[in-house]
């Protein structure tokens, strides 16, 4: 014949479980870890917590006007992947149209590039990486505003 756990056996698992959960709350906390798992004795608990990574922009840097970028929907950015002119993302960033706040931007719209030159600048683990032009022509578009996060492989520039 089974037994059944009494009230007083359950409530104490409950609190031995609780006391679990707060120590490795703790742990992440103080580890910063954004979750940690255990298995013992057949229970397995996963302690986890939400973090929004957030873009940062340089102390002071203020992005400069939009230019002839408004208006292009996330579905046209798509297309202009396929576009036989496109330079893409070389990294995960923040792409920058100067090499500082103030600055004249590398490129506008309708500058002619040679092969090498500055397009526009990528900040990647507080390094900023010059993006060179792959080909000479003239700038088409700018698919990127200036301080917005990019991904590896988003189309930044046309150039035809």
């Amino acid at each position: 014949m089974a037994r059944q756990p009494d009230d007083k056996t359950a409530a104490k698992s409950k609190s031995d479980d609780s006391a679990l959960i707060r120590e490795l709350a703790l742990l992440l906390d103080e580890t910063n870890l954004s979750e940690i798992e255990i298995e013992r004795a057949g229970l397995r608990v996963r302690v986890a917590r939400n973090i929004s990574i957030a873009a940062s922009v340089p102390t002071g840097y203020q992005p400069a006007a939009a230019p002839a970028t408004a208006g292009v929907t996330p579905a046209a950015v798509a297309d202009m992947a396929k576009h036989p002119g496109v330079v893409p993302s070389p990294m995960v960033g923040t792409a920058y149209w100067a090499s500082e706040p103030g600055a004249k931007p590398f490129i506008e719209v309708g500058s002619k590039v040679s092969v090498g030159q500055t397009l526009l600048i990528i900040e990647a683990m507080k390094t900023m990486n010059q993006i060179p032009s792959p080909r000479a022509g003239t700038v088409t578009q700018i698919l990127v505003e200036d301080g917005q996060p990019v991904e590896f492989g988003e189309p930044l520039v046309i150039i035809e």
